[in-house]
């Protein structure tokens, strides 16, 4: 049989303007109903010690969910790098967990990841922490990020760092950051997408964050369904740091290249972050380190003395509440930036001892319904 002239083979499918409109609409279920609906499938019951657990930093669909969470309590959103998170500590051994032990009561929430340089955290702001509006936030500014031209992202060469998806793609740019255009505007898309924010999810909760082809051509004869157990990963029961303190690595006294501000690029993020926060209503309390200075050489302290003085400059003239904890003992330290288990215990009463931010963290959120 001659089949040359036949319009429409059979293996095609001919589809009228009606089933086009049938397909439009599965579409559109799709993209808004499926994320939305796993929210009720997936459980998620955050405790009061609670963090995103190490193996899904780079789930920024679940941190959006965190966030929804955490909005619908009285609570009091700490948010921040992996100082907050606890590097160094388990869930029930962070700051957040000594404040609400002090507190009397889960009021403050973690809402660190591990990793987020000031640019990823701005990224993280704005994407995926809508939900944190009318509120009282506290943000905790870490010096380490500007204490050189690799850590502020200015170093020439292209070099990994955390959570690249979450830092601009375009403008303004970022000397150390290296991607293909087509990359760049993946993740802008990503961003956008709830379904592909959910999908991403997926991914990274339980396809140890490798792509579903990716997946079935390692586990061919598996069900790629199989792996959607519906119970995410927990938080692991040992630190994913070795917690000893930094005299007892092989670190020593260190002579950081200091980034001035005006030339910082982690500066200009921290300060968009504190932007987007401060426009979705929210009042913010800025946590000032405590930076480990004991480690640091005469020189680097005096420089970094003057970086802070200028931090502190910038928070007073933008009238935002903020507190800039004294040095913990040395030995408190696992690192320059990071407390031990005991450090955030002190760290946590000698911020109690603030009435300014006792008052913050005591107040109901209440009292900024309705804020501009």
């Amino acid at each position: 049989m001659n089949r040359e002239h036949e319009p429409f083979p059979s293996n095609a499918l001919k589809m009228s303007a009606p089933l086009w409109c049938v397909a439009g609409l599965f579409l559109l279920v799709l993209y808004f109903a499926v994320p939305r609906l796993w929210k009720g499938i997936e459980q998620f019951e955050p405790g009061p010690d609670y963090r995103i657990p190490y193996s899904l930093s780079e789930d920024y669909w679940l941190y959006h969910r965190y966030a929804g969470l955490a909005s619908q309590r009285d609570a009091i959103p700490i948010v921040g790098d992996s100082v907050i998170w606890g590097q160094y500590v388990v869930g029930d051994e962070t700051l957040s967990h000594f404040l609400n032990a002090e507190l009397g009561s889960a009021r403050c929430v973690n809402m660190g990841v591990n990793g987020t340089h000031p640019a990823a955290l701005a990224g993280l702001v704005k994407h995926y922490a809508q939900p944190l509006k009318d509120r009282r936030v506290v943000v905790h500014l870490n010096p380490l990020w500007m204490s050189s031209k690799r850590h502020d992202l200015q170093d020439e060469r292209a070099r990994r760092f955390n959570h690249p998806r979450l830092v601009p793609q375009f403008y303004p740019p970022i000397p150390s950051y290296e991607a293909t255009f087509a990359e760049r505007i993946g993740t802008v898309i990503d961003r956008e997408s709830s379904l592909l924010s959910w999908t991403a999810h997926l991914r990274v909760a339980y396809y140890r964050n490798k792509n579903i082809p990716n997946w079935t051509l390692e586990h061919p004869y598996t069900n790629p369904l199989q792996p959607i157990t519906l119970e995410l990963p927990k938080d692991g029961d040992t630190p994913p740091s070795e917690p000893i303190p930094w005299m007892k690595r092989d670190m020593g006294i260190q002579d950081f290249a200091w980034v001035p501000l005006e030339d910082s690029l982690q500066w200009g993020f921290f300060r968009e972050s504190i932007g987007v926060l401060r426009n979705r209503g929210n009042q913010v309390f800025v946590i000032l380190g405590p930076f480990n200075e004991h480690m640091l050489s005469p020189a680097s302290l005096e420089t970094y003395k003057r970086l802070r003085e200028g931090m502190e400059s910038w928070l007073r003239a933008e009238g935002l509440d903020y507190v800039a904890p004294q040095v913990l003992p040395t030995e408190l330290y696992a690192d320059a930036s990071h407390p031990l288990r005991e450090g955030y215990a002190l760290l946590a009463r000698n911020l109690l001892d603030d009435p300014t931010f006792q008052e913050f963290v005591t107040a109901p959120q209440a009292a900024l319904s309705g804020s501009p």
